[in-house]
């Protein structure tokens, strides 16, 4: 599975941007067949930066989400602006 077939589109709300701030995570959809090792590795190679721990869950819609906490050298807020998401 490639990279970038995993990741489908980074999530930015409300509860979003307080999980960024308050936890140093970015949140993203994922393929719902995609374990964590899968999702950690693609966020890893497609955005540069190091994560530390990945969480999981289905949403009432039936997306697979992933929360990225990153790893203390990185900055969510510093990566979610590089990429114009802030």
């Amino acid at each position: 599975m490639k990279s970038k077939d995993v990741i489908l589109r980074i999530v930015m709300s409300e509860k979003a941007s307080r999980i960024m701030e308050e936890e140093n995570a970015l949140t993203f959809i994922v393929l719902r067949q995609a374990n964590k090792h899968e999702i950690k590795n693609a966020i890893e190679k497609l955005y540069g930066i190091k994560v530390e721990s990945i969480r999981t869950m289905i949403t009432p819609k039936g997306e697979k989400k992933a929360i990225a906490k990153l790893s203390k050298e990185y900055k969510a807020i510093d990566v979610a602006t590089k990429f114009g998401l802030m």
